[in-house]
């Protein structure tokens, strides 16, 4: 950071002679010019305050902040430097001395909105700015200057709140009267490099009163002071059940109910918008009706909107509507009100939750408070869990706060305490907001087996569904016909790939299906792509999975060497509830880490989030995919993992040339088409009656078979799963243990025998007559526990003990009964049965 040098007289040189006029050029105003034509008329011995700094502002602090006060003609301040400069005058002390003070308040000249075009829509400045002033990339500071000064101290601060309540503007960090304002020569030290701000618009001779602002920025004056009368605390009205704190919304717009009792209302038009009659119709040209409407408020209009096209009425915003209807602004609002009473914290951080139940945008997920939000870069949509500063912020546009002022004897509006939000931030459970169990980007089945078809939140399932209706075409009783047609569909897409075997093209289709409907089943194994050589369409074929799942490219990740990695990964990436996690280009086997073994065969699983001092709970509803160059599932992911194999059989395939090169943007643009055919498929399978193919079951996995296996199989294809039940009789542990049993069998037959007595006797000299089988234990368990040159007796118990009673080719490990000084083995034969004889 660069040194802190705070303005002095030294730094103010003359800057040119005054001029108040509109400039030729917004970006060619002077801070002598822009500070003239604000303060110009203002009594000499009242001043406004300059700050010039170098640096990052937030790094910023003390004496650099204080700054000296401005002298007409003489403001030449660094252009390299943060300037600014206070909207309000203020005179000095009995030294001379001007200090930025509440106390040397004398008038307000300008007020001014903050972070237009990022946190502030450019449509919600509803008056053209006397000044628009851009300080980062694409984020404006808007500035309006008063016809006439406000000397009034608290009227100066009421209409500067009413500004940072109507979200216009954050609060700053020393009271309204004492707000600085960025000035245009100058750069914002908060990037780098700096930003040099720049005058989009200057337009000085644009001049408003207090009314005027109040009327075109739908400011609310009457929470901001003490206008608001009531009892005290200990004899206000109560409400809900005796609760003090908590007074509902009402149960009807009363603007709407204002608009149809006066036979003003027309029709809804969507998205909280509603064609009215103008109030004022007989004022327009000819007396016409049309072009007027009512917006319900948002975040962006706390109070609603009301717009006439006619130029009779450009002058009229809402507050004229209101009071045309009659209607308080806190009624049109629309929200319920929170009030601070001392002793009742338990009941103020359950209103609290209450308030964000009934906003409709705030859930519980694994414990955290969270919401659905889009990313406006990727235009993804995620769960995002909120953290304490941001919850504080969406307690205060869920519900109005209030608390009691003693002197006005009124309640006043207030932010929600962040002692309160704590509170309710580190809740381990939550009564009223709803469950959000995931998202989906398609229509979904529901545990019945029907189509849910509409978008938003769906309380029997706790799934948001974030898609266009309109996209998706899913007949409501599909015929076998209709699926046949709907399976060449699907797999024409995939005509191009060279799979190893018909079982593989089965599994990619599998694959499909269960992207589509992932979000409706518990459980689903993983899938893995593999291939000989690279180039073979590994990638891209996860990569077209992928577009079932969701119309976002995929994000995919490397495979976690270890298992603390891997649940650390997942917990974060599960609790956005992603319709996709994807592990590219493995380069070692598919590892059975722990927390993947869970997630693939749970529906919930729990660890503590980073950066979150709770432990959540998320759920896995996702699909998981991976691929890699000879590599695949092994151990306990053999079961786990549907594994798809691609042969080109030719020398170089990343060389061939494909008739559909874009085929994932292709599907990605008819999206709802090749879904909907997805889930025609499973549609008509369950209208058909579910009628079961034989095939072996797959532990944990039956949900998923019915929907993803079984009705392909009905098609005519071959079951998806051969290649996991071919993983698992290929999994290495499988074949050590069953020559470990063989060994140990004929060595010792079904006499109970000790590690130790194991060990010594395949260190022991050969047996001419029982060579190979003592050789064949010796080797066996050198594999299993050498080392440093010797067997360790305790590796190789933990492992015989690990696999004690898994049947391999009729045979297995039990513990013999008797021997409490060390554990004795002995390998038994058992009967094997298969899934026919059952």
């Amino acid at each position: 950071m660069n040194a802190i040098e705070p303005l002095d007289e030294t730094t103010l040189l003359p800057d040119g002679p005054e001029e108040t006029r509109k400039s030729d050029k917004s970006d060619s105003v002077s801070n002598n010019q822009f500070l003239a034509a604000l303060f110009g008329n203002a009594n000499p011995d009242h001043r406004p305050i300059l700050v010039s700094f170098p640096g990052n502002p937030n790094e910023v602090a003390g004496s650099a902040w204080s700054g000296k006060a401005w002298e007409k003609g003489s403001a030449k301040l660094p252009d390299a430097n943060n300037n600014y400069f206070s909207l309000a005058v203020f005179r000095p002390d009995e030294a001379g001395i001007y200090r930025r003070l509440k106390a040397r308040f004398v008038a307000l000249h300008a007020v001014m909105l903050d972070d237009v075009g990022s946190k502030v829509t450019m449509e919600r400045v509803t008056l053209p700015p006397s000044w628009l002033l851009e300080t980062s990339k694409e984020n404006f500071q808007a500035g309006f200057i008063l016809k006439e000064p406000i000397t009034n101290g608290p009227a100066a601060d009421r209409l500067m709140e009413a500004i940072v309540t109507a979200g216009l503007c954050d609060p700053g960090a020393n009271g309204p009267r004492t707000r600085l304002a960025r000035l245009p020569v100058a750069v914002n030290g908060k990037y780098e490099p700096a930003f040099p701000c720049r005058m989009e618009t200057w337009n000085p001779d644009l001049r408003y009163t207090v009314e005027d602002l109040v009327d075109g920025l739908q400011l609310d004056m009457t929470t901001t002071g003490n206008k608001r009368r009531a009892r005290s605390p200990d004899n206000h009205e109560r409400h809900v059940d005796g609760d003090p704190v908590w007074l509902p919304r009402p149960d009807e717009n009363a603007v709407l109910a204002g608009l149809r009792d006066r036979g003003l209302y027309k029709g809804p038009l969507g998205d909280g918008k509603h064609d009215i009659t103008c109030p004022w119709v007989e004022e327009h040209t000819d007396n016409r009706d049309g072009g007027t409407a009512y917006f319900e408020p948002d975040d962006n209009w706390p109070i609603g909107g009301f717009k006439c096209l006619h130029g009779h009425c450009a002058h009229r915003h809402m507050h004229a509507l209101l009071q045309f209807l009659g209607v308080d602004a806190h009624a049109a609002r629309m929200k319920p009100v929170i009030r601070v009473v001392p002793g009742e914290i338990h009941r103020v951080v359950d209103a609290a939750e209450r308030g964000l139940a009934q906003s409709h945008r705030h859930y519980q997920r694994g414990g955290l408070i969270v919401t659905v939000t889009t990313d406006p870069g990727t235009h993804e949509t995620r769960v995002q869990d909120i953290s304490q500063p941001a919850l504080v912020r969406a307690l205060a546009g869920v519900a109005t706060w209030e608390r009691y002022d003693a002197r006005s004897e009124a309640w006043v509006r207030t932010d929600p305490p962040s002692r309160h939000s704590g509170v309710l931030f580190d809740s381990q459970g939550y009564a009223h907001l709803p469950v959000l169990n995931g998202l989906t980007r398609q229509p979904y089945l529901r545990p019945d087996g029907s189509l849910m078809s509409r978008a938003g939140y769906d309380a029997a399932t706790g799934i948001f569904g974030v898609f266009n209706e309109r996209a998706f075409a899913i007949p409501d009783h599909p015929t076998r016909d209709e699926a046949d047609e709907a399976a060449k569909l699907l797999n024409g897409l995939l005509s191009e790939f060279h799979f190893a075997d018909d079982h593989d093209l089965a599994a990619a289709l599998s694959a499909i299906l269960t992207a589509v409907v992932r979000p409706s089943l518990p459980h689903a194994p993983m899938f893995h792509v593999k291939a000989h050589v690279v180039g073979s369409g590994k990638s891209y074929l996860c990569e077209l999975i992928t577009a079932f799942a969701t119309p976002q490219r995929g994000t995919p990740t490397t495979f976690p060497k270890e298992d603390e990695e891997c649940r650390k990964l997942l917990l974060a990436e599960l609790l956005r509830a992603p319709a996709v996690i994807e592990f590219d280009n493995l380069t070692s086997d598919l590892l059975a880490h722990k927390s993947l073994c869970t997630a693939l065969t749970a529906e919930f699983m729990t660890g503590r989030i980073l950066g979150v001092s709770k432990t959540a709970t998320v759920n896995t509803r996702t699909l998981f995919l991976s691929s890699g160059n000879n590599v695949g599932p092994v151990q306990d992911m053999a079961r786990r993992c549907i594994t798809i194999s691609l042969d080109p059989r030719i020398e170089t395939p990343a060389a061939r040339s494909f008739e559909r090169p874009d085929l994932v943007r292709d599907v990605l643009a008819e999206r709802g088409r090749y879904v909907s055919a997805a889930l025609t498929i499973v549609r008509a399978w369950i209208d058909a009656g579910r009628p079961k193919s034989e095939c072996k079951g797959l532990a944990s996995y039956g949900d998923w078979s019915n929907l993803c296996r079984q009705p392909l199989m009905w098609l005519g294809f071959a079951d998806p799963t051969n290649a996991t039940f071919e993983s698992m009789d290929d999994d290495p542990d499988r074949e050590i243990l069953d020559r470990l049993l063989k060994a140990w069998h004929a060595e010792f037959g079904n006499t109970p025998t000790m590690v130790r007595d194991a060990i010594k006797r395949a260190s022991c000299s050969f047996d001419p007559e029982n060579t190979n089988s003592q050789g064949e234990l010796k080797e066996v368990l050198h594999d299993i526990a050498l080392e440093r040159g010797e067997i360790n007796r305790r590796r190789l118990g933990w492992w015989i003990k690990r696999h004690a009673g898994r049947i391999v080719n009729g045979l297995k490990f039990v513990r013999a009964s008797g021997n409490r000084s060390a554990e004795a083995w002995k390998v038994e034969s058992v009967v094997s049965f298969s899934p026919d004889d059952f």
